[in-house]
């Protein structure tokens, strides 16, 4: 891939991470409870299913790319129109503070088996992981190259990014909370997010469309 494309690919997972979800605030809540050296156990389960995921996803890729190019063409034009509604889902949602969405976990106590095992169930219950990289991942991938070297890169450039976030997540909770205690704010992430994933899908289409 070229380093245009690498780089909306990092922009892209930036925002995306970036954004609260089950996983950050998983890594947020037992930060403030238990600290960022005993929250590694729960950042490595939150990490360890995110992995597992991507390998599912990835191979379920290279079998379609293997079998049709049209078929892989079908599956980035469907993964650039998720991208898209997902964004203008994201834009219109109705802000949710963290603070509101963290009392309403139950307190996880135990050893860092169960603060591991509560981070991978955690990822691996959201089943729009699995979607959500089966349709993110070819939109950055050129079929014409070869696949394991193309996933490879955008797997640990996912990792580094994710994990960064989890580990900001888990060290500024109580800070991270405090800001995002406003519904305003709230909006504004939204609006960044879902603009951002609109944005991504679009310039990925029309790119297509030009280089064919």
């Amino acid at each position: 891939m070229s380093f245009s494309t690498w780089m909306l690919f990092v922009t892209t997972v930036f925002v995306v991470s970036a954004t609260p979800g089950p996983n950050m605030l998983l890594a947020m809540s037992h930060g403030i409870r238990y600290g960022v050296r005993h929250t590694l156990p729960t950042l490595l389960g939150l990490l360890t299913a995110l992995a597992l995921i991507m390998v599912g996803s990835a191979a379920g890729l290279g079998a379609v790319l293997a079998a049709s190019e049209g078929l892989f063409a079908l599956v980035k034009y469907s993964g650039a129109a998720y991208l898209i509604w997902l964004g203008i889902k994201t834009w219109r949602a109705v802000p949710v503070l963290v603070g509101e969405q963290l009392a309403t976990e139950v307190p996880v106590m135990g050893s860092r088996v169960v603060r591991f095992r509560t981070g991978f169930w955690v990822a691996m219950s959201n089943p729009k992981a699995f979607v959500f990289f089966t349709a993110l991942f070819p939109q950055f991938m050129d079929a014409h190259q070869p696949q394991a070297v193309q996933l490879a890169i955008l797997a640990a450039t996912f990792f580094v990014i994710e994990t960064s976030w989890q580990f900001l997540y888990a060290s500024g909770g109580a800070q991270l909370t405090h800001w995002l205690h406003s519904p305003a704010r709230m909006r504004q992430l939204n609006r960044f997010a879902g603009g951002s994933f609109i944005v991504a899908g679009l310039a990925l289409s029309a790119a297509r469309r030009v280089g064919g």
